[in-house]
């Protein structure tokens, strides 16, 4: 009885993860009434660009910096600038899909994450070749629970629901596991004790 309870709970958070989750990167930026979101690299800029038409008809994209100033630009004014500075971006600036020092932080950090989490996979092989048969260390739960950790912070960030949601579905399986094993531990050491 008191295992399906945990169990429950646990789902319970699972799903209260996922809303929360499906919350945030669902939960639109506010922007001006009428305006279309956008999703654009600017330096020293918010990640999103708002398309409006303003009370004289033209269009016109709202640009918020970093620091909150908000500018407003023609679409000739904001393409010369995109233009000027998607051209004068770095070859890796490019192929990693950044466009500020943070934005490499964080894709140093889902790099990471994901050699971690790949990294686990030979860690279980390595240890069932030792054990000539399939062994799953605790080395291979805990890889598994830093790496998914580091990879939905970066999917966040990334505002990747995908990753997000295939993230944050593994994470308690990890934890579980982790759990699991702690207690076994500690029923091994109560029974070596009596």
């Amino acid at each position: 009885m008191k295992r399906r309870r945990l169990l429950l709970l646990e789902a319970l958070l699972l799903l209260g993860v996922l809303a929360w989750v499906a919350f945030a990167l669902l939960q639109p930026e506010p922007g001006p009434a009428g305006g279309i979101d956008l999703k654009v690299q600017l330096v020293d800029a918010r990640d999103r660009v708002w398309l409006r038409r303003g009370d004289d008809g033209e269009l016109r994209y709202q640009v918020t910096a970093d620091d909150g100033a908000v500018e407003q630009l023609s679409p000739q004014a904001f393409s010369e600038r995109l233009h000027r500075e998607q051209s004068s971006r770095g070859a890796l600036a490019s192929a990693l899909n950044v466009s500020s020092p943070i934005g490499f932080v964080w894709v140093a950090i889902g790099f990471l994450g994901q050699l971690l989490f790949a990294g686990r996979m030979l860690v279980q092989w390595f240890a069932s070749e030792k054990s000539r048969r399939s062994v799953v260390p605790e080395a291979f739960w805990w890889m598994s629970l830093v790496g998914a950790s580091m990879l939905l912070a970066y999917f966040a960030w990334r505002r990747d629901p995908v990753g997000v949601l295939g993230q944050a579905t593994g994470w308690f399986v990890y934890v579980r596991n982790l759990w699991l094993l702690r207690a076994a531990r500690v029923d091994a050491g109560a029974a070596s004790s009596a």
